[in-house]
């Protein structure tokens, strides 16, 4: 499909300027309308819309700052530039502080023209653009909680608008760091029990006795130090909805506890010798192939299907690059406003290095880099120097370069540990609380890679 021309109104008394000034832009490939006074190109921005407007400032009767205040009026989007005499310089200043983009002094360079012009016209549409991208976040933190409009995430978020009115189990499937718990609280959020409790619990954080105590709660005196007691969490969850992050960490005699809850609807105590009932939604998630993992013996298979009633598999970013752009400047509205920064957009250049990267750790990743961005700026945009050096680093010519030694995700990922494990001088939980992920993720990870360190 052709790409639509940008439509610049250009407002000049002097048939002659006016005329080469009709002659620069539309040779530059824009669409031109004119008007021979300033009355006339406010009737024209009454009747149609325009992307730019250039307008000489000293006019008869109805001069440029006139034409000026009525388009930031009636377009507020639409940039306005201004043509001068050197005489009129301090004028100018003043029509920059009332919103024109830039002034250019008479006699003009044709360069000088073409330049300003498509700067000007790229501020517009990075603006709408942003634009564009929060109005599809509000529409989208409507539905639920999940920011994204790549084919794959719309499916995920179809998937959750279903299942989410129902009581059935679900099971989330997905890498580190790609949002399953995002995901649990909508289907919480937008299901009859949202007026209840939403209990998160990581599996893999906790001895099997502390589990225990945590999940099913203790009577008094049920342990030395039991002085009284104490619900547990699915009780505490009681009407809601209880996410059990990394649920295939789970030791193989929790899962036969945890089963007959799910069977009887009863919890018993640590210390215990009645049930109580409770009417729980269990939504549970891992990164584990829970199906090889029954196949060897290391998860029971009745547990299995009772949470697999229905799985929802979430992508890597890496596999929706599409939404990068989207998650960048939602990550970037919701941490400058909490720390109360002036942060609105994301340079071009940064964005395009954003979207190359390969993202190992997924949208808690690209959500620390861009948090640890907002809090280094000191101006309304994200530039490069604010990105980490790994990303920041990157340019699409290196990639062409050696494009033979372009790495792997995983290759990437490796690298990204060691680099900032060195940065925390080998401080695991340093470095975790950096990545956005937890010790014993990282932990996984480091031995897989054969990254062990001796601090800690």
């Amino acid at each position: 499909m052709e790409k639509k021309k940008e439509v610049i109104l250009v407002v000049e008394d002097e048939d002659i300027a006016r005329k080469n000034l009709e002659h620069i832009l539309v040779k530059a490939g824009y669409d031109v309308i004119s008007a021979n006074k300033g009355s006339k190109a406010i009737d024209l921005l009454h009747s149609k819309n325009f992307d730019l407007v250039i307008t000489d400032l000293k006019m008869e009767k109805v001069d440029g700052m006139q034409v000026l205040h009525k388009t930031k009026e009636l377009q507020p989007y639409t940039e306005v530039i201004m043509i001068t005499g050197y005489a009129t310089i301090e004028t100018s200043v003043q029509a920059m502080h009332d919103g024109a983009y830039y002034y250019i002094a008479k006699p003009y360079k044709i360069e000088e023209v073409r330049q300003i012009t498509k700067q000007a016209l790229l501020k517009r549409r990075l603006q709408l653009e942003n634009i564009e991208l929060k109005e599809t976040l509000k529409k989208q933190q409507k539905i639920s909680d999940i920011v994204g409009h790549s084919k794959v995430i719309m499916e995920v978020q179809r998937t959750i608008n279903q299942i989410a009115p129902s009581d059935i189990n679900v099971l989330i499937l997905g890498e580190s760091g790609t949002g399953k718990e995002l995901v649990a609280q909508s289907i919480h959020r937008l299901s009859p029990r949202s007026e209840k409790e939403f209990i998160a619990f990581n599996c893999g954080s906790f001895t099997e006795e502390l589990m225990a105590n945590e999940l099913f709660g203790h009577e008094k005196d049920a342990f030395t130090g039991a002085t009284k007691a104490k619900a547990g969490l699915i009780k505490v969850a009681d009407g809601g909805t209880i996410f059990l992050d990394e649920i295939g960490d789970m030791p193989l005699s929790m899962q036969v506890k945890l089963l007959r809850v799910i069977q009887e609807k009863e919890v018993l105590p640590v210390g215990g010798e009645a049930p109580v009932p409770v009417d729980v939604r269990f939504i549970a998630a891992t990164h584990r192939d829970l199906k090889e993992d029954v196949e060897k013996g290391h998860f029971r298979q009745d547990l299995f299907y009772r949470l697999n009633v229905i799985t929802i598999k979430l992508p890597s970013l890496a596999e929706r690059r599409d939404d990068t752009q989207l998650l960048a400047y939602h990550f970037l509205s919701q941490k400058s406003k909490a720390m109360n920064k002036d942060a609105q957009n994301i340079t071009k250049e940064s964005m395009e290095l954003l979207c190359q990267y390969g993202w190992p750790g997924n949208i808690r990743e690209l959500e620390n880099v861009i948090e640890r961005a907002v809090a280094l700026a000191n101006g309304p945009e994200i530039t490069v120097k604010e990105l980490p050096e790994y990303i920041g680093n990157l340019s699409i010519e290196t990639y062409r370069r050696h494009n033979s030694e372009v790495p792997t995700l995983e290759e990437q990922e490796k690298n990204y540990i060691k680099w900032v494990l060195d940065k925390c001088e080998g401080n695991k939980t340093k470095a975790a609380k950096i990545m956005g992920i937890d010790r014993v993720s990282l932990w996984r990870k480091i031995k897989r890679f054969g990254l062990e360190l001796e601090k800690d």
